[in-house]
């Protein structure tokens, strides 16, 4: 993928929202480590996953600046809830700002905590998970999601390609790589789910509950 080829492909696909476009630029004024916010392209994908999918609960793992959370609930159907939970608490005044100017704010519940402490407490199944939280736990959120996963729902998995470093013989004893290559064996042999990796940015993964 060359940036002319990216710029080619933002013009030829659905705008993105004004909201969102303030809520990127924004995100890469005031925050470090903005590579994290989905952007127009993958947030564009999310949502449109969203409104084919049609679910009636959706967990978010690594919420950020919220990007994704906002692409989740503009494809939510009506009665749709999301439940997404983020770890840094300093990010938190941010974020929420964001999600009280939408308006689907009602449908959103925003946690801050632990992700695996935030999804026991949390009760009944969900028909989309997003996971994209800290790579070294992949795994383990992966474990603690699925059999809350709904028959026939579906597991997103954000960074699988963590920038071809899966591939990379020097990276790959780097905490974070193995923690997504680890994630990436695991899924690819578990016959609970049907798996497929998709080539965006820097990976996403696509699980289906079997």
């Amino acid at each position: 993928m060359t940036e002319q080829l990216e710029e080619y492909i933002l013009k030829h696909i659905s705008p993105e929202p004004p909201s969102l476009k303030q809520l990127n630029r924004d995100t890469n004024v005031y925050h470090l480590y903005s590579r994290m916010c989905s952007g127009h392209l993958q947030g564009r994908i999310l949502k449109m996953l969203t409104t084919m999918i049609k679910p009636r609960r959706i967990l978010e793992l690594g919420t950020f600046t919220g990007y994704s959370a906002l692409c989740f609930a503009e494809g939510m159907p009506e009665g749709c809830e999301l439940h997404t939970v983020e770890i840094d608490d300093e990010i938190e005044d941010f974020t929420s700002e964001r999600f009280k100017a939408s308006d689907r704010h009602d449908d959103i519940h925003f946690h801050i905590g632990d992700a695996l402490d935030v999804i026991s407490g949390l009760e009944g199944e969900f028909d989309l998970v997003f996971i994209d939280a800290n790579k070294r736990r992949y795994t383990e959120y992966y474990e603690a999601v699925l059999p809350r996963v709904s028959h026939g729902g579906y597991i997103l998995a954000d960074n699988t390609l963590w920038d071809g470093k899966v591939i990379d013989p020097e990276a790959m004893h780097e905490p974070q790589t193995e923690g997504v290559m680890k994630f990436n064996d695991i899924v690819a042999r578990d016959p609970r789910v049907e798996t497929v990796i998709i080539p965006l940015r820097d990976g996403l993964t696509i699980m289906r509950k079997l």
